[in-house]
């Protein structure tokens, strides 16, 4: 949920920390901070609540020197945004420092015993009690640790044999980076069920929560796995396994490039990501449909096409907006492929024990791919013997790396907290995977042909769903003062609607609610009156007439009434208060097309009260926290 970044090498190391940071900003903007070794050996904090700007202004006026260092940017689990409880934490008498993403679970009695051995807490966070305990473990080998030259292999060993030690009494997660005041040429990282990347430079290595730091630093890149940790220097890296001792580390080649990730000229990454939707869509799309067989083709399911005919039973999990994209592939997959598909929230299914035979697969649908609720699923069913597939935008994340196979977003980064983008990406990822298995079972050449050929125009269509625009923000200027909203659909786009209220309710601090259109009546109803506007998401299709009527009952009592319709429908603009149209689609597309101007309405809605659209209060983008 937070992010960290590490440097050691021949620059002076807040020049990256401080970059750094800015691109991880959107993991957490409660607090951030930054500690250096500088080159008498003092160890140096600068920390500070609020933003990255009051950081760099701070380290404007009073610089840390030092070519190591490591630093932090937080979202609040334990204790309030404060300078204190921001990190870098200190243990001992200042002779380490740590930066910490993850929940501690058994920190109140660990915290207890070092109060009894003479450790004194400053903050009211989890993550104070790891700085101390390493502290108490390096003072048991300290005998050893004096006998060491700086340096060597020996104490490098020490260190490892001290700080492993300390590791094995947590329970929880982390993701660690630890400065040393006595080992001012060291940088140590460990990981447990948080992200961490070690970036590989000339004289020099990087340290991040993700990849993205790296980007015009470096393209090499180690991903560590749980349990593992990096000893590093200026000049080597060495892996270290908790249970295996050193192992080989396989450096990779960084594919994406921060050439996506500023503003290009909108006032909010929001807004950005919205407007790449047509293109995104394209990317998800690329290469993965096959004329010749009328189906749609993956490359990294890792799964013969005989086994995967042999399932009868699919389930998707995934946690707040994958989720919604899950319920649109439950609906897409059913109707194509007639598989049943249970959709399951990931801090749910991890706790569970469904009844599933050797015949289920699962899916796990994420955006970042370190969902801490999602990836804890996956493990469970991997456990069991499931095969396990991925659809994700992030390479080389956790979650891609630990399931079967899967099926990358090719979104590029997504930085806006309330997520728009991989969401229709993910849907329609979620379509070509319906296509896919329908062709495997009962779909015909004719009826995959036809889907192509619609899939191949969704761009098209959604780029045109962006022209509301201007008449989405017309229609915002008339409801953003109010503080209740209901989203309103059926089939395909209740979904839609869930997914409506959520964007809402995200960035705009307004409270708001998605139902099935036909729900209303058994109970939310009671909720309407002249102040609470019902969004219909209302196309033509098999339920048309149906949400008419549950349109009619809320105008009934007073409700107002605005609605998403399609080009093709000739009666509802006379019957609401405001429409929006888009362009008619196939009803299994439905969910990508009507979700622009819902994503445009929160936007719009959002900015008007004043909110901060990219940085949502209490809100980060990457939970990696339970």
């Amino acid at each position: 949920m937070c992010g960290i970044v590490g440097y050691v090498g021949h620059r002076e190391a807040t020049d990256f920390l401080v970059e750094g940071l800015r691109r991880l900003e959107y993991r957490g903007y409660d607090s951030s901070g930054v500690a250096t070794i500088d080159a008498r050996g003092g160890l140096q904090v600068a920390k500070s609540v609020g933003r990255i700007d009051r950081l760099a202004a701070l380290l404007s006026e009073t610089p840390l020197e030092g070519d190591i260092g490591i630093g932090h940017t937080r979202w609040a689990t334990h204790g309030q945004p404060s300078d204190v409880n921001a990190h870098p934490h200190l243990g001992g008498n200042g002779s380490v420092a740590i930066v910490h993403n993850g929940v501690i679970e058994n920190y109140v009695p660990l915290k207890e015993r070092l109060q009894l051995q003479g450790y004194e807490f400053v903050s009211a966070t989890d993550s104070e009690i790891i700085a101390h305990l390493i502290d108490s473990c390096l003072m048991q080998h300290q005998t050893a640790l004096d006998e060491a030259t700086r340096g060597t292999r020996r104490r490098h060993e020490l260190l490892v044999a001290a700080i492993a030690e300390a590791l094995a009494q947590l329970r929880g997660t982390y993701g660690l980076a630890i400065l040393l005041r006595d080992d001012p040429d060291v940088l140590i990282a460990a990981r447990l069920g948080s992200p961490m990347v070690v970036g590989v430079g000339d004289g020099e290595h990087f340290l991040a929560s993700d990849a993205s730091p790296m980007a015009g630093f470096t393209d090499r890149i180690v991903y560590l796995r749980d349990r593992e940790m990096a000893v590093i220097t200026a000049d080597a890296l060495e892996v270290i396994h908790r249970d295996r001792g050193q192992i080989a580390h396989l450096v990779e080649v960084l594919e994406q490039v921060n050439e996506t990730v500023d503003l290009g000229g909108f006032p909010h990454y929001m807004l950005k990501e919205i407007h790449e939707q047509p293109e995104t869509i394209r990317n998800a799309m690329r290469g993965r449909l096959n004329l010749d067989d009328a189906t749609a083709v993956f490359g990294g399911l890792n799964l013969s096409t005989r086994r995967l005919r042999q399932m009868n039973r699919i389930i998707l999990t995934g946690c707040g907006t994958s989720w919604h994209a899950a319920l649109v592939g439950e609906y897409l997959i059913e109707e194509l492929a007639r598989i049943p598909v249970e959709v399951e929230y990931g801090s749910e299914l991890r706790y569970r024990n469904p009844p599933m035979d050797d015949k289920t697969l699962v899916f796990a649908i994420t955006q970042s791919g370190e969902t801490a609720d999602t990836l804890a699923a996956l493990r469970e069913m991997k456990r069991k013997g499931h095969p396990t597939l991925a659809i994700c935008n992030v390479v080389g994340s956790t979650i891609a790396q630990e399931s079967d196979g899967g099926v990358y977003l090719h979104a590029g980064p997504e930085i806006g907290v309330a997520s728009t983008k991989a969401f229709t990406s993910q849907c329609t990822v979620l379509s070509l995977l319906a296509l896919y298995f329908g062709r495997l079972h009962h779909l015909g050449f004719d009826a995959g042909m036809r889907i192509i050929e619609e899939l191949r125009q969704l761009p098209d269509l959604v780029a045109a769903a962006l022209k509301t625009d201007a008449e989405v923000r017309r229609i915002a200027e008339k409801y953003y003062r109010l503080n209740n909203f209901l989203y309103l659909g059926r089939q395909y786009n209740f979904p839609t609607a869930l997914e409506g209220a959520l964007k809402l309710k995200e960035i705009s601090y307004i409270h708001a609610e998605g139902y099935p259109a036909a729900e209303m009546k058994h109970g939310p109803i009671a909720l309407v009156d002249s102040h609470t506007p019902s969004v219909f998401i209302i196309p033509r299709g098999f339920v048309y007439d149906k949400v008419l009527s549950n349109l009619q009952e809320i105008k009934a009592r007073g409700g107002p009434v605005i609605a998403v319709v399609g080009a093709d429908d000739p009666q509802v603009a006379s019957m609401v208060d405001d429409v929006l149209v888009v362009p008619a689609a196939p009803e299994y597309l439905q969910p990508i097309v009507m979700s622009i101007p819902l994503q445009l309405l929160s936007y719009h809605i959002a900015v008007l009260r004043g909110c901060d659209v990219d940085k949502p209060r209490n809100l980060a983008k990457s939970v990696t926290v339970e």
